[in-house]
């Protein structure tokens, strides 16, 4: 179950998993054209798996996946089924990855071809310089599963009644999960739900408007308890620390639905 109280203990947890998701999405960076957006780039949250996976590629088709609890690197086959595991706890990254490229190899690709050189960059962490990664406490990464697992839940059920969202994915850059919605040409809100960043040191559901809102912009009271985030961008957030005890699907439904209105209405000048 999660539990919000434990929304800013999840740091190294969360830093772990995200160099760790960079092993999945360096498939579709070693194996599948680049795209202008970067979407060859981006991981699907698949819930009968509990794991961020890489998009499809290879014949035999194949997919890289990173599970964040219990702790582990997945092949999956084209029916999104696991095939092998590899779990992380006590193993480096360079260990991940040499397992990966004899996985690819088994299954026909060419396994010199899987890099883990990326061009953007993650936050730091211990693992991306040889220490082995440790899952100490598996309840911390239990928590980021259920708020991955969430996120995926609550921005799907969003995604598939608006007709201008994209398909909902998790972005290995900010390693946020979040759905792309077209208000105007030339006018966007990337609506998500980020695990933590410097902005806010818990998970996080958000919108965000581009163009970017001045300062002086009205920012009337959103649904569901969000408030509006004003440090660098502004935008309706709903930060873990405000959901209560009981984390409600109803809640999060109630902040989303009201985050899109007022981004929209501030989009369209209305």
């Amino acid at each position: 179950m999660l539990d919000p109280s434990k929304g800013t203990a999840l740091l190294d947890a969360r830093l772990q998993l995200h160099h760790a998701a960079q092993l999945a999405t360096a498939f579709g960076i070693s194996y599948l054209p680049a795209r202008p957006d970067d979407s060859h780039t981006n991981l699907e949250w698949i819930e009968t798996v509990g794991a961020l996976a890489s998009n499809v590629g290879g014949s035999p088709a194949v997919r890289v996946a990173m599970r964040p609890f219990s702790f582990a690197m997945l092949v999956l086959d084209a029916g999104a089924n696991v095939v092998a595991t590899y779990p992380l706890d006590g193993r480096t990254v360079d260990d991940a990855a040499g397992w990966i490229r004899r996985q690819l190899a088994d299954r026909g690709l060419d396994s010199a071809r899987y890099t883990l050189k990326r061009h953007y960059e993650i936050p730091s962490h211990a693992v991306d310089t040889g220490a082995a990664f440790r899952e100490t406490t598996p309840e911390l990464f239990e928590q980021l599963a259920g708020w991955y697992s969430i996120g995926a839940d609550a921005l799907g059920r969003f995604a598939s009644s608006a007709s201008n969202a994209s398909a909902v994915r998790c972005w290995p850059h900010h390693f946020d999960i979040a759905t792309l919605l077209e208000v105007a040409p030339g006018k966007t809100i990337s609506l998500g739900m980020e695990p933590g960043d410097a902005y806010w040191a818990e998970p996080y559901f958000y919108a965000s408007p581009y163009p970017s809102p001045n300062a002086q912009a009205a920012r009337p009271d959103l649904g569901g308890n969000g408030i509006w985030n004003t440090r660098d961008w502004i935008g309706p957030v709903l930060p873990s620390s405000r959901m209560g005890a009981g984390i409600q699907p109803t809640q999060i439904d109630e902040f989303i639905q009201s985050a899109v209105s007022e981004c929209t209405r501030i989009l369209l000048g209305d």
